[in-house]
């Protein structure tokens, strides 16, 4: 048996990993989208490594575009095999999917008029929405902890890792003649002591473990703490500069804690009397999808929703859908707090809201997680004086705040926990750490080494390993 680094490795996006058994038959663990680049990550996306008619499975550990964005370009190349996840993570996949659709139809028109100018060839869309809604006819949805044999000699199980709604670590167990090998694919590990999911649960005993290292070199601030930054933000912005506060946020997951974090605040008449918007459909959508999956709430959620049976709301909330109504946000001079996509603001409305905000001393931009280093969003995080928006150049005069504490991944005691917990370090026999930059890697992996894990290792691009 061998395994094939195809996306995520070195870097954060494009998460793909493919495993040959002996026998031919081929899983592949994931398949991302590279991210953050623009139309840079074309080409990238289309050099998928391997022919998408030769994979039998597709096991998906959460929908995020990062790790589930090439699907309908698997699917649109030929695939036809059966796509494996959780409930919740086949249900995101479905809006998620398609909004990345309708952004890959766009960006290629806007695309394509620059290379006409050029004189080069238009290029077709990656896929479309038409083909990320026919997808989903491949995906089979299976239930955390139940074990389901998808050959006679391969089961899969998934796991809780509590990084988004349905999000999971991929547990496989493949007989070959005589050797039984357990290889674990954690996908992106939560965080522990959060105040709507579940927290990440043990994984059963591995022999191969493939993980995320995105925070491998840092620590986070407890959920308590983010509530009192986000608080303080909010009334320096809101009640003293009077400006507006923009939170760029991704659609899944970092949304949804932001506005219960809110509704908290709100709930407790500690927010300032000051109207907040989610301006991102998806954002919506994906929110009403979490009111359908409690099963993935953790005890203080449930308990919380007894007596607020909507957590994600509150009555100066208001959920945007219209692009009238977004643009008239651009001419709301009241303080406000606008929520809005995408997280590393390279698409989305939130570029609009930065592009007639940002110049503007009185506002307030608060990054609350992951950018990739070439973003715009990484841009503003680092403290740059100038940033190009839509092709213009805009000085940087709004305050800019970080809290990360508010990400969905682990940080690196987080992570060691998760790595830790039920497993005999002297049975793994080998560590692979992907979804992360390398220097970041290569101190995570001294970490674990120093804590017990006996071989880490970090794979190139495109490398092959033989398990």
């Amino acid at each position: 048996m061998k395994i094939q680094f195809l996306g995520a490795a070195r870097e954060v996006t494009g998460s793909k990993h493919l495993i040959t058994t002996n026998s031919g038959i081929k899983i592949l663990l994931d398949c991302g989208m590279y991210q953050g680049k623009g139309m840079e990550t074309d080409g990238m996306n289309r050099d998928l490594g391997f022919d998408p008619e030769e994979i039998d499975y597709l096991i998906l550990s959460h929908a995020h575009i990062d790790h589930s964005g090439l699907i309908p370009y698997i699917y649109k190349k030929g695939f036809g095999g059966t796509i494996l996840c959780t409930p919740a993570t086949r249900d995101l996949c479905a809006i998620l999917l398609a909004d990345a659709g309708n952004i890959q139809e766009h960006d290629t028109i806007t695309h394509n008029k620059k290379r006409v100018a050029q004189g080069l060839k238009p290029l077709d869309p990656i896929y479309t929405v038409k083909d990320a809604q026919e997808c989903m006819r491949c995906f089979v949805s299976v239930p955390y902890q139940k074990e389901f044999m998808i050959e006679e000699n391969i089961t899969v199980l998934f796991t809780d890792v509590g990084h988004i709604l349905g999000s999971s670590a991929v547990n496989l167990t493949i007989k070959e003649g005589r050797k039984t090998r357990q290889i674990c694919y954690t996908g992106d590990i939560g965080r522990y002591h959060k105040r709507i999911l579940k927290e990440p649960e043990a994984f059963p005993q591995a022999d191969y473990i493939i993980t995320e290292s995105t925070y491998g070199d840092r620590l986070h601030g407890t959920v308590h703490e983010s509530e009192k930054e986000l608080l303080k933000v909010a009334i320096d912005t809101c009640t003293k500069k009077k400006g507006k506060l923009i939170i760029p946020s991704f659609s899944v997951g970092r949304t949804q804690e932001i506005v219960y974090a809110l509704n908290r605040l709100q709930n407790a008449k500690l927010l300032p009397d000051v109207d907040v918007y989610v301006d991102s459909p998806l954002s919506s959508n994906a929110t009403d999808i979490m009111r359908m999956h409690p099963e993935c709430f953790n005890d203080e959620m449930l308990e919380v929703m007894k007596s607020d049976p909507d957590p994600f709301g509150f009555n100066k909330l208001v959920y945007v859908q219209s692009i009238e109504e977004s643009k008239d946000l651009n001419h709301h001079n009241k303080p406000c707090i606008i929520i809005s996509a995408s997280g590393m603001m390279e698409a989305g409305r939130v570029k609009h809201h930065l592009a007639n905000n940002i110049e503007n001393p009185k506002t307030t931009i608060l990054v609350v997680g992951y950018c990739a280093p070439s973003t715009l969003g990484a841009k503003i995080a680092r403290g740059d004086n100038k940033v190009s928006i839509f092709g213009r150049t805009y000085n940087v005069n709004a305050d800019v705040v970080k809290l990360e504490s508010y990400s969905a991944h682990g940080d690196y005691e987080e992570m060691l926990t998760f790595l830790s917990e039920g497993q005999d370090k002297k049975k793994v026999k080998k560590i692979f750490l992907v979804h992360g930059e390398f220097d970041v890697q290569e101190k995570y992996a001294e970490f674990l080494v120093d804590n017990g894990f006996k071989n880490v290792y970090i794979p190139k691009l495109k490398e092959e390993v033989e398990l």
